[in-house]
Formats: C-alpha cells, sequence, structure tokens
C-alpha cells in the first residue's frame, strides 16, 4: 500500500493516537491519507451514522481501536456496557467497511479472549480451548465476535479482514481514572497520590501473584502498521513484548518510578483475575517485528505524562 485513504476509529484513545503518530512520522514506508472523527462527530454505536459516514468518506483501510475499555473493577460493576456497546461498535464498523468494499480492515482484539488458564505462553489457537476469566467475560465475548466476524466476512465474501491481539497496554493517552483504569495506570496513580500525601502505606487488589505482560502503546503502534502492509492471513495474530512479571514486582516497579516511600499491602479480599497471561508472539517476530521500549523506560516516560496531566 504506497498510499491509501484509512479510517481510524477510536484516535483520539491511547491505541488510536499511537497508531495515528506512527502512521503519519516520517518513518512510515507509505503515505497515509488519514481520516478521524472524535465522539462528537461521529457516534460509531449509531448504525444509521456509521454508514453514512463510510458512504461518504470511502476508506480504503480502516483500523479498529475504538472500544469501551476499563480496569477489572468497571468490567465487574458495568458488564451490560462492555458487552454491548462494544458490540454496537465493533458490530457498526466491520458491517459498514464490507457493505464499502474496504480493501483492508485491523480488527484490534485482546489478550483477554483467551481462555483463563490457558497454557502459557498462549499461542493463537488457544481461542475458545477453555472458559474465560469471568471478571471480564462480556469484554471479551465482544472481542471474540468481532474476531469470528471477521472471518466470517472472510469467508463469505473473500474481503481482507485481520485480527490482532495486543497485550495489556500502557503509554501516552492511557485512562488513569480510579476507578475505571487499567492495572498500571492505576498504580501510577495510586503511588502518586500517596506520595503527594505522604501516605504511609499503599493497599493494592488482590494477592500480588498474577503475571502480566505490558506493551508500550507506539510498540504496538508499529507492529500494526506492519500488519496492515504485511499480513493478510484469516488467523488472529498476537502482538506482546514475550516476557512478563508479577503483580506484586510491577508494583515495586512503579513505587520506585514515582517515588513513592511507603509501604505496600495486599488486599486478598479482592480479585486476582486470570492467574498468568503470556502472549506467544512467535508469528509477529517471524515477519520481522519486536518491540523497542523497554518497561522501565516506557513507564519512566509513562509518569511524567501523568505529572503533565496532573498539573
Amino acid at each position: 500500500m504506497n498510499s491509501s485513504k484509512i479510517f481510524v476509529a477510536g484516535h483520539c484513545g491511547m491505541v488510536g493516537s499511537a497508531i495515528v503518530r506512527t502512521l503519519t512520522s516520517p518513518l512510515a514506508s507509505a503515505s497515509w491519507q488519514v481520516i478521524t472523527r472524535t465522539r462528537r462527530e461521529l457516534d460509531l454505536t449509531d448504525t444509521v451514522a456509521v454508514r453514512n459516514f463510510f458512504s461518504a468518506e470511502q476508506p480504503e483501510v480502516v483500523v479498529i481501536a475504538a472500544a469501551k475499555v476499563g480496569g477489572i473493577k468497571a468490567n465487574n460493576d458495568y458488564p451490560v456496557d462492555f458487552l454491548l456497546e462494544n458490540l454496537k461498535i465493533q458490530n457498526n464498523l466491520i458491517e459498514a467497511a464490507a457493505n464499502s468494499k474496504v480493501q483492508k480492515l485491523l480488527f484490534l482484539g485482546s489478550s483477554c479472549i483467551y481462555p483463563k488458564f490457558a497454557t502459557q505462553p498462549i499461542r493463537e489457537d488457544s481461542l475458545l480451548t477453555g472458559i474465560l476469566e469471568p471478571t471480564n467475560e462480556p469484554y471479551a465475548l465482544a472481542k471474540i465476535t468481532g474476531i469470528k466476524l471477521c472471518l466470517a466476512y472472510r469467508k463469505q465474501y473473500g474481503l481482507n479482514f485481520i485480527s490482532a491481539m495486543p497485550t495489556n497496554l500502557y503509554g501516552p493517552g492511557d485512562n488513569y481514572d480510579p476507578v475505571t483504569s487499567h492495572v498500571l495506570p492505576a498504580l501510577i496513580g495510586k503511588f502518586h497520590r500517596a506520595k503527594i500525601n505522604q501516605a504511609p502505606e499503599v493497599v493494592l487488589w488482590g494477592s500480588g501473584t498474577p503475571r502480566r505482560e505490558f506493551l508500550h502503546a507506539d510498540d504496538l503502534a508499529s507492529a500494526c502498521l506492519l500488519l496492515l502492509e504485511k499480513y493478510n492471513d484469516p488467523e488472529p495474530i498476537n502482538i506482546g513484548c514475550g516476557e512478563d512479571l508479577a503483580i506484586s514486582e510491577l508494583a515495586e516497579l512503579v513505587r520506585n518510578t514515582v517515588g513513592y516511600q511507603g509501604q505496600i499491602s495486599w488486599d486478598a479480599s479482592q480479585p486476582d483475575g486470570t492467574p498468568r497471561k503470556l502472549l506467544d508472539i512467535s508469528r509477529i517476530r517471524q515477519l520481522g517485528w519486536s518491540p523497542k521500549i523497554s518497561l522501565a523506560d516506557g513507564l519512566k516516560r509513562t509518569y511524567q505524562e501523568f505529572l503533565r496531566l496532573a498539573r
């Protein structure tokens, strides 16, 4: 694709904004004409509005980075919202893209689609081989439906719709809300507030023993660009860094980055979520991609952004 008109759905979010930055950077191998719409300009849950947008703009390529996302508490508290809103968004976008006969569509799922007790590291063919983690099952079910819808359009209409499964992400544009954020930005917020308030202790959810993998959003964006240019297979493909760490280790890393001197305690009455979630990224490595941003460096950058937002 030397030059294509591309619609990035969800460009205001952490993932979408990283993809736009990458598409418009001097390092991009193709010249992309990027189309974006804010939520106020285009409600992705509105079927008619999405159809009219595609009819008017006629994008050649679509990236679906739009989704209702949240951490373990938000998923637990609002299962209807996470299932219904995500189904509406992706169904509208995938159907409209198909009707507009786009050349390529990239649907971004999530590593939470895989079974709770999947063999580690998790291969793409682990999908639907076991039960899901209950705390984020509605979100996972919506994402699985999106993957299967892309496969169905490939099978029935021969469309080049592909899916990628990112691991846990962080970076510029992340959500630091104490109620709805994911684990890494939640830890940054908690330790920062404790540091400012000189609190002697920070209480964290769970046991600290689950292991998680973290990828900077800019690394994900570089992987997405590669997939748009080189990947056309029907099977979903994992995107991660190939390494994980215990949440307790992550907490220590975040505490040191923030400079909090107090103690950490764990509230084991709260849910842990999936015991371990490390993706097998051998397939995307074979395409020549590998992450560039270490967790330590990425955390420093992310905390600096948090401080700018907190001012």
